[in-house]
């Protein structure tokens, strides 16, 4: 047999269960084909094992770069604002404000929105007896409006906002869902406050939490209309 042939045979027969004696042997080629040992099964198994583990660690690590860490929880861009706000140990108060005032469905719609999320703290500031008495049911129609003064529609992340303020000359305004006015403005190189119609300010401490329905972004202030 042609060496060449016998190569291409060997090739094709190249499996640990094939018949050794229908693969070239060393009286006509002089190759001889050997099973594998189990060694070297044991040894292809754990390489094997090894790959798959080290593909899963790396998909796990670059999903992890995409999420942002919000009141000491993932917010998974997967997920909607309110799926993600819910699972926020610093907003508990504002999710607990969105049921009362049946927004939940509307800011699980489809979107995209802007969510200035203030966190527990930022309604701590408020004067006492304001969060309890917003929550009744009687304040329905004012806790929805507040709640609302804190929604843009459309994605807004930070850059669209520092080109928004640059072509504003230093200040930009936002048209909210409650149809009130908010103004976003430079305050740093990398930070942006929030000012309201009442004059109050909020800084923005974490930005661009995306969600699937929008994104975002968390500030230590209440805004009012």
């Amino acid at each position: 047999m042609h060496p060449l042939d016998c190569e291409q045979r060997n090739a094709s027969h190249n499996d640990t269960n094939y018949p050794a004696e229908q693969a070239c042997n060393s009286s006509r080629c002089g190759v001889e084909i050997k099973p594998k040992s189990n060694e070297q099964k044991t040894y292809m198994k754990r390489s094997f094992q090894l790959a798959t583990l080290a593909l899963a660690i790396t998909t796990a690590t670059v999903f992890a770069e995409n999420t942002v860490m919000v009141g000491g929880e993932n917010m998974y861009p997967a997920k909607n604002i309110v799926q993600n706000a819910m699972n926020s140990k610093d907003h508990k108060t504002l999710v607990a404000a969105v049921k009362a005032a049946g927004l939940v469905d509307t800011l699980q719609g489809t979107g995209p929105f802007t969510v200035f999320a203030p966190t527990d703290a930022a309604f701590a500031k408020l004067p006492a007896g304001t969060v309890d008495n917003l929550v009744k049911p009687e304040s329905k129609e004012m806790l929805t409006k507040i709640l609302t003064y804190h929604v843009v529609a459309g994605k807004m992340t930070f850059n669209d906002f520092a080109k928004k303020i640059k072509a504003g000359n230093g200040k930009a305004e936002l048209t909210t869902v409650s149809g009130d006015k908010l103004w976003v403005m430079m305050n740093g190189e990398h930070n942006i406050t929030v000012k309201d119609a009442k004059g109050n300010v909020a800084n923005i401490s974490t930005y661009d939490v995306n969600q699937s329905n929008g994104v975002i972004q968390v500030i230590d202030t209440v805004l009012m209309p």
